[in-house]
């Protein structure tokens, strides 16, 4: 590892290659503590190339457990975390009113690092059990249409740098791998990034998979469709930008979609929400997240549409039963 750090101090770049073997080091535990934090840090300093991205990439999905899903088209909805706003789970909530909507997901998560309450901490808060059981996600994503696929089951080098990456409380390049190594594989997806620079990397990475997909940043820097502002949204077939009234017919202040001072009050806020008992200002955050994951998938004609059926799912109480009968299974 020294050489490695001691090249990257001169300011140079990893080749895919050199970047996958590191991580593949990683991951089988070769380097210690403080030589990872060190390396870490390098791409806190500079920006991270593509081909460092895909060569971490690589690594994380030649190591990972497979998931066998038996041909459904699921979707996955997440945020590459690291945009310092600590919302309210609007990504995990927008996934059960999909699910509610009838489109399946595989929901990749992981305990916060740079949040009070991660995917992965509200779900556990919530009831649910962490598992890499193929058969047993197959039966909840059936049952429920959705499954929850905690990140360091399925991916060792995540397990190994989770307390570095909780212990620097700042993004790192893994929250940027999240989103690209859910072991599903899911055919839509609908990503939240903290910038434009990310939003041009994942626009050029997601363009070579052929999967549908939409990117989503917020112009004031969330990494979701907030409704504070106005949000970049880039797609397979082009980028435009949607005003807060186009995607939620309002716009919302930040103190609207704060998440909590604990994992409890996130998972408190999380069951109100779902049981359709938010905020207005809430609801709309909530339902344009998922209104636009819906329109990724091409089944409905227009955003408009999508908005309806995520209405739908929330107002009749399809998204809560899917969380409680997904609770029930564990």
């Amino acid at each position: 590892m020294k050489k490695i750090l001691q090249y990257l101090f001169e300011y140079k770049t990893l080749s895919r290659e050199k970047a996958k073997e590191v991580l593949l080091n990683i991951s089988r535990g070769q380097y210690n503590e403080s030589e990872i934090s060190a390396f870490i840090t390098v791409f806190l300093m500079r920006s991270i190339t593509i081909e460092e991205l895909q060569g971490f990439r690589d690594a994380l999905l030649e190591l990972c457990v497979k998931t066998d899903l038996q041909g459904h088209k699921v979707m996955d909805i997440v945020g590459t975390g690291g945009d310092g706003k600590n919302t309210f789970n609007i990504s995990t909530l927008s996934c059960f009113i999909v699910a509610g909507a009838g489109q399946k997901v595989a929901k990749h998560g992981n305990y916060g690092a740079t949040s009070i309450s991660g995917a992965s901490n509200v779900m556990e808060q919530l009831g649910y059990v962490f598992k890499n059981d193929n058969d047993r996600l197959l039966s909840e994503l059936e049952k429920t249409n959705i499954c929850f696929l905690h990140a360091p089951l399925f991916h060792p080098a995540l397990k190994i740098v989770g307390p570095i990456r909780k212990n620097l409380g700042v993004r790192t390049f893994f929250n940027m791998l999240g989103p690209m190594v859910n072991p599903a594989v899911p055919a839509y997806q609908l990503v939240g990034v903290y910038n434009l620079e990310m939003a041009r990397i994942y626009n050029y990475l997601l363009q070579q998979t052929g999967n549908a997909f939409t990117i989503i940043h917020s112009l004031d820097g969330y990494d979701e469709i907030s409704l504070t502002g106005d949000t970049k949204v880039i797609t397979n077939q082009g980028e435009r930008v949607m005003t807060p009234e186009q995607l939620g017919k309002r716009i919302v202040s930040p103190e609207d979609i704060y998440g909590g001072n604990s994992v409890e009050d996130a998972a408190k806020l999380f069951t109100k929400i779902i049981r359709g008992e938010g905020s207005w200002a809430q609801n709309a955050v909530v339902l344009a997240n998922a209104a636009m994951a819906l329109h990724c998938t091409s089944n409905y004609p227009g955003y408009a549409e999508a908005y309806d059926a995520a209405v739908e799912s929330l107002e009749s109480g399809k998204a809560y039963q899917a969380l409680q009968t997904l609770i029930s299974m564990q």
